[in-house]
């Protein structure tokens, strides 16, 4: 067994739930162990146990269960200690306090913290106040900066594309245009690896803005070649040339006003430009919730394991990053406040481009 002058360590979920959580907390609590001795600490709900004290001794959970099992044991929230701090009306304690305290009670010597680009942010700044942490990327969005893969993404694209796939058929046999809308509010990756895996005709992304007449023209000439169906896969944040001129804030208030999520928005404007029947399914949580697929198994079975030894070698403040499929630390200030954005030179966008999909751009 190595040594190590970390022996005890807190950890926790935050954010959405995602397959590959529970596989990366068994792979860490069992390396840790095994190779350094560690203890592990559960801290229940994200960020809000941590500020609670709300935690138990992981020693006696079977981990030989927990593997290829779906969400989270610990549990989740989507609470963030830096974001207008108020003093707890029992305690006194300002959530940072609060958090100090709970190290201090656990005697924790680091803390990991398993979660998308909101979790690492808030990591950072723990780290920046002085506390030992290490950060995970989890997310089905896939859109962490400095990682180029979170586990979770690769499941939601096999329920995603399985979803798509399952519409078609029902597009098919009425000859309708069907609208399947995809998680993405800011970022398109999964709406891309879906759409392309799934042969869909259309593809809508949050980094696109689209013109409605350009989709027209598009499934009117498909039309017309013979094809009486189309699909359109289309991200929940995808926004039209005219939302794309907007600030940020009016942005978000004509979103708020919609009655309807996008998908539908896009079936009624396809309806109205083209005379074709088009339908809109949400996929919605079915793409974040099951068990996690092998490929995120091994995944976040690797990155578990691999933050052990970034405890062990006190590589705080740092992310566990695939880079080259590598893996690698990146550091959380370079994690935080930042999103991994599909570019126009990304090779997945090329290569549905060059397959004839349409992006409405």
């Amino acid at each position: 067994m190595k040594t190590t002058s970390v022996k005890t360590v807190g950890i926790l979920t935050s954010g959405g739930d995602a397959p590959g959580l529970n596989a990366a907390i068994r792979a860490l609590c069992i390396s840790g162990k095994n190779n350094y001795g560690m203890k592990f600490i559960g801290i229940r709900n994200g960020y809000r146990g941590l500020i609670d004290n709300d935690v138990f001794k992981m020693d006696k959970l079977d981990f030989s269960e927990m593997f290829d099992k779906g969400g989270t044991i610990l549990g989740t929230s989507r609470v963030k200690p830096f974001k207008n701090p108020v003093p707890d009306p029992k305690t006194g304690l300002l959530p940072v306090e609060a958090i100090k305290e709970t190290f201090k009670k656990n005697k924790l010597d680091a803390l990991v913290c398993l979660g998308g680009n909101g979790t690492n942010t808030t990591a950072s700044l723990l780290y920046e106040a002085g506390f030992n942490v290490i950060g995970m990327p989890k997310t089905i969005d896939n859109d962490i900066f400095g990682t180029e893969e979170t586990f979770g993404f690769h499941t939601a694209i096999d329920v995603a594309t399985a979803g798509i796939n399952a519409i078609r058929t029902t597009a098919k046999s009425h000859g309708r245009v069907m609208v399947v809308e995809i998680m993405g509010h800011k970022v398109g990756w999964l709406g891309l690896y879906a759409g392309v895996a799934a042969n869909a005709d259309v593809i809508l992304l949050p980094e696109i803005p689209y013109d409605i007449k350009k989709i027209a023209a598009f499934l009117e000439k498909r039309k017309a070649e013979g094809n009486d169906f189309a699909i359109v896969a289309c991200s929940e944040g995808a926004l039209d040339i005219n939302e794309a001129k907007l600030s940020k804030k009016d942005f978000k208030k004509a979103r708020l006003e919609m009655a309807q999520s996008v998908g539908f928005r896009v079936a009624k404007e396809i309806e109205e430009a083209t005379g074709f029947e088009t339908r809109c399914s949400v996929l919605g949580y079915l793409q974040r919730g099951g068990n996690p697929s092998p490929y995120d198994i091994l995944l976040s079975t690797q990155l578990g394991n691999a933050a052990a030894d970034f405890l062990a070698n006190k590589e705080f403040g740092n992310l566990v990053a695939v880079k080259e499929n590598q893996i690698v630390g990146i550091p959380l200030s370079e994690v935080a406040d930042k999103i991994k954005l599909v570019l126009e030179d990304d090779s997945m966008l090329k290569t549905a481009r060059d397959l004839g999909i349409c992006f409405g751009d």
